[in-house]
Order: structure tokens, then C-alpha cells, then sequence
């Protein structure tokens, strides 16, 4: 865990607040994410850091990985999350937002929001062309006529 934890950045700062519910509500959210996680804790007091390392693994039920300084990796495994799966046909109209880049370069990029429908699709350069039908093969279907 700790050679894994070694290329992590801190994605929770614990400021002079010290640890506070939203504090340990993001921690709860990157453990659900991420897994294994830094957080780095702003003030010297050592017994401090220790004291709040032992809460946050407490409360969020984490396993204390390493303790470096004002660095604290836990670990906790991912909760796998369900997701309905929606199966989409490609029919239907769906909102699409195209950017585009002023003339000059120099003045803020155009946004627009555009429902387009299901045969169509949006170029490279943000405008909105109908799709090709799918090419069939002239062997599969000289085959198929037999």
C-alpha cells in the first residue's frame, strides 16, 4: 500500500479548522472513489495529527496506512457502486454543446446548445451533419442473395 500510496498527491487539506464534518465528508468521498488516499494536515502539532488520524479512521472505518509528517494515507476498499444500466439505441434527440473559437482567436469561444437527433452527429469543427448509413460488403451481400 505504501509503495502505491508513494505517487499520490494529497487530494484533502486539512486547514486551521482542523476536522471539520465537510472535512471528513471529503475524505468519505475520496475513499469511495479513489481507495487509497493522501491527506495533508496544516499545523505542527504532532499529537494533534495523531489524534485526528485516529479519528478519521474511526469514523469512516478506514485502515491507517502510513503516517509521514503532515502526511496521512488510509486505505478503505472501493464500494462498487450500481449503476442502471441504460442501453442506448442511438434514436431520439439528445443535447449537445458545440464550442467554437472566435474569428480572431482574441475574444472569448461561441457556446451554443443544440438538440440533435439520432442519425446526426457533430464534426471536429462543431457543425452538425447528418450520419452515413453503415457501408455493407458487396461479397456479404452477393453471399447472401444465394
Amino acid at each position: 500500500m505504501r509503495a502505491e500510496a508513494h505517487a499520490l498527491k494529497p487530494i484533502v487539506i486539512i486547514g486551521e479548522a482542523g476536522l471539520t464534518p465537510a472535512v471528513i465528508k471529503e475524505i468519505d468521498l475520496g475513499l469511495d472513489s479513489h481507495g487509497l488516499i493522501k491527506v495533508r494536515v496544516f499545523g505542527d502539532d504532532r499529537e494533534a495529527r495523531v489524534a485526528m488520524y485516529d479519528t478519521i479512521c474511526t469514523q469512516l472505518d478506514a485502515a491507517p496506512v502510513q503516517h509521514i509528517g503532515k502526511l496521512l494515507v488510509l486505505y478503505r476498499p472501493k464500494k462498487e457502486v450500481v449503476k442502471e444500466s441504460k442501453t442506448r439505441s442511438g434514436k431520439g434527440m439528445r443535447e449537445v454543446t458545440i464550442v467554437k473559437p472566435s474569428p480572431s482567436g482574441t475574444k472569448r469561444p461561441s457556446v451554443t446548445k443544440v438538440m440533435i437527433k439520432g442519425n446526426e452527429r457533430v464534426t471536429a469543427g462543431g457543425n452538425i451533419r447528418r450520419a452515413k448509413p453503415r457501408q455493407t460488403s458487396a461479397k456479404k451481400s452477393a453471399l447472401g442473395s444465394k
